[in-house]
């Protein structure tokens, strides 16, 4: 149901994304994108709880206690409303403050980027407030309702982008555009409140003070807003970054190459969000053996996914660019290729992550992984102000959290008794065969050909071919190799039936 809802909204997004920046146009575009982003920088204080309310919550029905499940998730309401209205003190103050002083916006669009800003804010508190539902339906492992949200979601903004290009009458498309967004965002928002209400008796809000989960919570929460901390200033500390040393046009790149990413992306957290809970259950019934299999096969499989679209992609960047929005802003191709080259570097960590949230003793792990995390955005500074181009915060990117895999591994291991050389062995290993024996083909059928239709193909298929083969042969173990041929039997023989 997940892959069901990714491939309809990775169509969708395929679509609306050429008309939104041929609408906008790509001055506006880039507004949008930074401007918004400097709202999602307060995001970090939800991904933060948003992980920490999935945990408590997952762990609880891991052990199968509905009062104490109750009382988490109303310590995490009471938590995120509290915060919400933080958020929109500090956003609509320092966040105005430094939107009006220090970032580089037209003067005569400046109108239109206060509200968008707004619009922004507004939504993000919306969805700040409505986490702990969300967590709810995932922990319960509901993933077809969870992808029914989301195609609602896509069906919606796609409706938005329609009535952008086509409307008849002239008005202010930025501004329009973020506002109708806001109303998405409030429907599938209050939607998902009444579907919890309405099936779980755990959220159902009942005012009370649990001194001891509010505790529990804020204390894991900031821990992990350390860590999201880091991740949030290197994408939109940078996106900020880079808007006062290039402007909006580099902006404009740099949201093209992170919705291709992220469409990408998608695949694997599609994955990570159906195999989390089980991971989180796992450790809380203490059956670390199954965790262990499901820790390295998790990240092993997540980074196949990743890998098998970053090799078409990163070579063919010019291409599928020029095809899929027509215009392609300046620095968009390198763009993309650094950005997928950088997210193997982190898709190959989720499961990681997952099993340090999974025994709550988070404090060495964050403080750890966001020191080294950290130095990306002081490094591309002092990049910018020495001159170099603004590929040089993705090459910095990539150098440090490659260091971080490794940092990950050994921090991880004791916390939940897995040795490194199984992670090794596993995991790196098959994965770094898989990736040096499949790029051969590819790359030297892009290098053989001249840039065109018939190479783009030619290239897709090659390396699709190569990828599973290298995949099969080198990346799965023999019981792994039985399982997908017993699998594919059965599925046969259902068809030929």
């Amino acid at each position: 149901m997940l892959y069901v809802r990714l491939l309809f909204g990775m169509l969708v997004s395929l679509y609306t994304s050429r008309l939104v920046l041929n609408t906008l146009g790509v001055d506006d575009y880039g507004i949008n994108n930074v401007v918004g982003g400097l709202v999602t920088m307060f995001s970090l204080i939800s991904n933060s709880l948003s992980s920490a309310v999935s945990r408590f919550m997952t762990y609880e029905l891991g052990r199968d206690d509905m009062v104490r499940l109750k009382r988490v998730f109303t310590a995490s309401l009471t938590i995120h409303v509290l915060l919400a209205l933080t958020v929109v003190l500090l956003a609509e103050t320092v966040g105005l403050w430094f939107l009006n002083t220090h970032m580089t916006i037209p003067a005569e669009r400046l109108g239109a980027a206060h509200v968008v800003f707004h619009s922004t804010v507004a939504g993000f508190a919306l969805t700040l407030i409505c986490v702990p539902y969300g967590a709810v339906i995932t922990s319960h492992e509901r993933m077809g309702i969870f992808a029914l949200f989301g195609i609602t979601d896509t069906i919606l903004r796609l409706l938005v982008v329609l009535f952008l290009a086509f409307a008849p009458m002239e008005f202010d498309k930025l501004k329009v555009y973020s506002l109708l967004i806001l109303s998405v965002v409030f429907i599938m928002q209050s939607a998902s409140v009444v579907f919890c209400r309405t099936h779980y008796e755990e959220a159902r809000f009942r005012i009370t003070f649990d001194r001891n989960y509010l505790k529990s919570i804020g204390s894991f929460a900031g821990w992990s807003f350390l860590g999201n901390s880091a991740w949030i200033i290197n994408t939109q500390g940078l996106n900020i970054l880079m808007n006062i040393f290039f402007g909006v046009a580099v902006n404009a790149a740099r949201g093209i190459a992170a919705q291709v990413e992220g469409v990408v992306t998608a695949f694997v957290n599609n994955f990570m969000t159906a195999l989390n809970p089980q991971i989180i259950k796992s450790y809380a019934a203490q059956d670390l053996d199954y965790m262990h299999s499901l820790v390295c096969r998790g990240a092993k499989f997540s980074y196949f996914m990743m890998f098998f679209f970053v090799v078409p992609l990163a070579l063919e960047a010019r291409q599928v660019l020029s095809i899929w929005l027509g215009t392609v802003p300046e620095h968009a191709v390198s763009f993309l290729r650094l950005t997928l080259l950088s997210s193997l570097t982190t898709v190959i960590a989720n499961s990681l992550v997952t099993a340090q949230l999974a025994t709550g003793n988070i404090k060495k792990y964050q403080i750890t992984v966001s020191f080294f995390g950290l130095w990306v955005f002081p490094l591309s500074y002092v990049a910018y102000k020495a001159g170099l181009p603004p590929e040089a915060s993705y090459i910095i990117y990539f150098i440090i959290y490659f260091g971080l895999i490794f940092v990950r591994i050994y921090l991880v291991k004791d916390m939940i008794m897995m040795p490194a050389k199984l992670y090794f062995k596993d995991v790196l290993l098959p994965v770094a065969i898989v990736s040096a024996c499949s790029v051969i083909a590819p790359v030297l059928v892009y290098f053989s050909m001249q840039e065109t239709f018939l190479r783009l193909v030619t290239v897709c298929a090659v390396s699709v071919v190569s990828s599973l083969v290298c995949m099969y042969i080198c990346g799965l173990k023999k019981s792994e190799r039985r399982f997908f041929r017993e699998k594919i039997r059965s599925r046969l023989h259902l068809s030929v039936k």
